[in-house]
């Protein structure tokens, strides 16, 4: 898999990953609030109050904290939900690319490489990749167990089970399909070296057949052969 794809599902990743976070807090607040947040205004408002000569910053503070209060009166702890699963779901997805870029590279390190790359450099690319995956999935466990309402977290372990569970099933046949592709490609590329060979040797034979036929009619047209090999007088009426 090419760097620029495993790139773009890392930042795709991680931005899932904050994507959820914001969630949680959302979450948190609403189930907090109970959905009434009368008295967060006014107490917001009291302290606004207090301010002298609030500078434009301090109001501009003061209105996003209002909007966001009032966000979190509105939003349903339900939907609010829903965009975590969606998000975390983003994640999972372009975690697995990556996952699968990894398994890839764990089964061409067994092959001779012929690319440009260092073997070095192979093994620091691996190594980033594979430190990438861990902390990923450790931000999201402690965000989701341990940062989270106890129901979103019983939600995530028991996800995270399955999902442990259905990778280590899916690895060995995923290891086992690219074994094959890798079989296969090395059966055609075979064949063409095959193919590439005997075109040479049909290539130098054509070559041979027709230096001998130059040589035959240069032979045949030489004075040498015209004078061992002589025609009838009459000949040379058909000259």
């Amino acid at each position: 898999m090419d760097p620029v794809t495993i790139a773009a599902a890392f930042k795709a990743a991680t931005t899932a990953i904050d994507m959820a976070k914001k969630g949680v807090a959302l979450y948190k607040e609403i189930k907090a609030t109970g959905g009434d947040v009368k008295d967060v205004l006014l107490d917001l408002k009291n302290q606004f109050s207090k301010l002298t000569n609030p500078s434009p910053e301090q109001k501009k503070q003061y209105n996003e904290e209002v909007k966001r209060i009032q966000q979190i009166a509105t939003a349903s702890p339900d939907e609010v939900l829903n965009d975590i699963w969606e998000h975390l779901g983003v994640f999972v997805d372009k975690y697995d690319i990556m996952a699968k870029a990894y398994l890839a590279s764990e089964i061409s390190a067994k092959q001779v490489y012929k690319g440009e790359m260092s073997l070095g450099r192979r093994a620091l690319e691996r190594l980033k990749l594979k430190h990438q995956l861990d902390s990923m999935l450790a931000e999201v466990r402690e965000q989701m167990v341990y940062g989270a309402p106890s129901e979103l977290g019983a939600l995530w372990s028991d996800f995270e089970a399955m999902w442990k569970k259905i990778v280590a099933e899916q690895k060995e046949a995923i290891a086992e399909e690219m074994r094959k592709e890798q079989v296969a490609r090395w059966l055609r590329e075979r064949t063409i070296e095959d193919l590439k060979a005997k075109a040479v040797w049909i290539g130098a034979v054509l070559f041979v057949l027709a230096w001998m036929v130059c040589v035959l009619i240069l032979i045949r047209l030489s004075h040498t052969y015209r004078g061992l090999y002589s025609s009838p007088w009459w000949s040379c009426v058909l000259c």
